[in-house]
């Protein structure tokens, strides 16, 4: 396979918006490749990984590419390189699970259910607490994004990369309505959590159930300045798209 075979192989299954120049193409191609392997469990905590010689002739890729994919997963926490040791497979507590980027290689797959709850568990966590806090912060800007959003999906749906974009807005103008730094930083953790858990659902059907009156309620208990409605509206939302996820992870892709 030629470098560009493998880089439209590959970017041909990562979503619209990560489109880079042709130098960061191949080797995020690469990180993509190797990082899902061990999401996947491929290559397990402590495997060595082959040599950066026989890795590049495998993949049919240039040493340089290999090697700037696997400072990609350094930094993630995936991956150490140590001289004359190779590069070994780091512990599962050492890897930056919340790294949007490695969310989408954790769902690249088959992720794991206990993963996906671990996930859900965050959110239940994290979301109503911000709702709660939105309710009483928000302004007349961030009811705005969160309406519009509400809006697009609407007129996507959730079957759409362009709906699921507007899901993601919708979660990160609470997140940004708190006002809270600390909570901004997990915004985009959030969103990839929501957009690749969404997308997962439907691999093997529809959604079972239209998500966004649940959307709807949250927003309305915001608007109020219901804080404790605005709580309880989200948590309904994410136990509730736990259940629809848990109910995809049972069926096979394709499966009725």
């Amino acid at each position: 396979m030629s470098e560009a075979n493998f880089v439209n192989d590959e970017e041909s299954a990562r979503p619209a918006d990560e489109a880079r120049g042709p130098g960061r193409r191949l080797h995020g191609a690469i990180a993509h490749k190797l990082g899902t392997a061990i999401l996947s469990g491929k290559y397990a905590p402590g495997d060595i990984l082959s040599g950066e010689v026989a890795f590049a002739e495998e993949l049919q890729v240039s040493r340089s590419a290999y090697r700037e994919a696997i400072q990609v997963l350094t930094a993630k926490g995936l991956v150490a390189s140590r001289p004359k040791a190779g590069t070994r497979v780091l512990p599962r507590d050492r890897w930056n699970l919340l790294d949007p980027e490695v969310l989408g290689w954790a769902f690249a797959g088959e992720p794991d259910i206990e993963f996906v709850r671990s996930l859900f568990e965050l959110r239940a966590i994290v979301e109503p607490a911000a709702a709660r806090l939105a309710a009483q912060r928000r302004d007349k800007n961030d009811l705005k994004v969160m309406k519009d959003a509400l809006a697009a999906m609407r007129r996507h749906t959730l079957t759409t990369e362009a709906g699921r974009a507007a899901d993601r807005d919708f979660h990160n103008a609470i997140l940004q309505a708190t006002r809270n730094d600390a909570l901004l930083v997990l915004s985009a953790s959030i969103g990839a959590a929501v957009n690749w858990t969404t997308q997962f659902k439907q691999r093997a059907r529809a959604l079972p159930r239209n998500p966004i009156p649940d959307h709807v309620r949250v927003y309305d208990a915001i608007a109020a300045g219901d804080a404790a409605g605005a709580a309880e509206a989200m948590n309904v939302l994410v136990d509730l798209a736990l259940e629809d996820t848990r109910s995809a992870m049972e069926l096979p892709v394709g499966g009725e």
